[in-house]
């Protein structure tokens, strides 16, 4: 039987638990009860082990924090270095470059393609030599840190699939995220807060975010990602009503899993299981919550490294550092989305401010997990759903111009464990138009993240509708090239 069949087995086991009294159900609340009273005093962590049990072989990652920049940055103005665009500024884009590609019906109709180059000054950094542009300084000096590749495609060509394609493994909704696939598969290594945390940057605007993005799809719902929020409520209906003390919401707890045991052993349905797993880590989390979310703390010096906005609860880099934080907890899967990078006009002066917004926490994140020898274990992430064009949207001026969805290439970074450190991976053509080396699929991409955490993409699966998915749906290959 495969390993992650086990669903089924709920089922086929009715009779057997019907026979002996509370059966599996009492044991299984019982664990979310008490696990330590009910397995044993230990001094090991508490955690709560996924479907595979273990890793399918030793990991070099335990912990993900991926900064997702919604919207697309344009690889062209911060990493994709292409001084032919600025020599042919204006020129129309070969059609022996573009070969019939598909566009968007937002520059389907251009009569022309006039090429733009960058604004912004690059030079190379580091022992690396990679090239940055002078809207990342802060970034520039982490680059022999850092692990490029610059020939990232996906297949979709819009915002939404787009994203949810590189969350997911799938255009269309009602997969599950990639957090989710992990607390399935590894599970916990913290007690007292979820597996997958999600953050958001507050009063940003841009394509919108939907919670299916860190969604369980058809994965059991206590592998959802649990959103995180600025302000006195971080977590949505997590506090008690009031009248409600801790000791009666206990009891209460300790009796409604009582009667959801018998419900199980009656129905057998791994969702009742599921929905007291969350009820006990709601409770758990009253107390976990607010002492991760309370950054008085930090040292000033912390504060300066990760700018001004860390101060302010719900911006970028406030979040940076509640990524750390979290992560100090050994939470698996942190998901910060900063919205704001779909520049398809006046990209000089709005690509400015994302990256006055992110550029100093990022790096100070990546360098904070660094002095506490953490970047040993995590893994940083960083990048968008696709990248942008070589050509200009719209008409280009000498202080103007915008960029459209670019399917073809783009360019993503990572720093920590298990990769190489100082190193870019692929390439594009000298226009930036196509991937020209060492091409990197989304499911590529996905695989070797699950590689790094000890896990093979192929044989993490759940059995849903009578076929086994997985978050690579049928394709992926590692990228052993990037891998220490």
């Amino acid at each position: 039987m495969h390993h992650c069949d086990h669903q089924d087995d709920h089922y086929t086991r009715r009779d057997f638990l019907t026979k002996t009294s509370l059966g599996l159900g009492a044991l299984s609340m019982a664990s979310f009860l008490d696990p330590i009273g009910l397995f044993g005093q230990s001094s090991e962590p508490l955690v709560t082990p996924g479907s595979l049990g273990k890793p399918h072989f030793t990991p070099k990652v335990k912990r993900v924090i991926y900064l997702f920049q919604s919207g697309a940055p344009s690889q062209l103005d911060l990493f994709d270095y292409k001084p032919l665009l600025n020599k042919m500024n204006g020129e129309e884009l070969p059609e022996s470059v573009r070969q019939g590609q598909r566009l968007t019906g937002m520059t389907a109709g251009q009569a022309s393609f006039p090429l733009a180059g960058t604004q912004f000054n690059f030079q190379q950094h580091g022992n690396s030599g990679a090239w940055v542009s002078d809207l990342m300084p802060y970034t520039s000096k982490l680059v022999d840190d850092l692990c490029f590749i610059k020939s990232m495609y996906t297949e979709a060509i819009n915002h939404d699939p787009a994203i949810t394609f590189i969350q997911t493994g799938s255009q269309f909704p009602g997969r599950p995220s990639i957090g989710s696939w992990l607390s399935y598969g590894l599970g916990s290594d913290n007690q007292n807060l979820p597996s997958f945390v999600v953050l958001l940057t507050k009063d940003k605007y841009g394509q919108p975010l939907y919670s299916r993005l860190w969604g369980n799809g058809f994965l059991p719902s206590q592998h959802q990602g649990v959103q995180f929020r600025a302000g006195k409520n971080p977590v949505l209906y997590l506090n008690n009503p009031p009248g409600v003390t801790d000791a009666s919401r206990r009891e209460q707890l300790d009796h409604l899993s009582q009667l959801e045991a018998l419900n199980y052993q009656d129905i057998g349905d791994p969702e009742i299981l599921a929905r007291m797993a969350q009820y006990e880590m709601a409770f758990r989390m009253q107390t976990s919550v607010p002492e991760i979310m309370d950054t008085s703390t930090e040292p000033d010096y912390i504060y300066d490294m990760y700018g001004p906005d860390s101060r302010k609860p719900g911006t970028y880099a406030a979040n940076c550092l509640l990524a750390r934080r979290l992560a100090e907890r050994d939470v698996k899967f942190i998901q910060l989305y900063h919205q704001g990078w779909d520049q398809h006009g006046n990209l000089p002066k709005a690509i400015r401010t994302q990256c006055k917004e992110t550029d100093q926490p990022t790096a100070a994140l990546i360098k904070d997990l660094k002095q506490r020898g953490m970047l040993e274990d995590t893994l940083v992430i960083w990048g968008g759903e696709f990248g942008r064009t070589n050509y200009s949207q719209g008409k280009l001026t000498e202080i103007d111009y915008g960029r459209d969805h670019h399917p073809k290439c783009f360019t993503i970074f990572m720093a920590g464990a298990g990769v190489k450190k100082g190193f870019t991976w692929g390439g594009t053509d000298e226009f930036g138009y196509n991937v020209a080396a060492n091409p990197v699929h989304v499911h590529d991409f996905q695989a070797t993240l699950l590689h790094l955490l000890g896990v093979d993409h192929e044989r993490l699966t759940f059995k849903f509708q009578g076929r086994r998915f997985r978050l690579t749906d049928v394709h992926g290959e590692l990228v052993k090239s990037i891998l220490t």
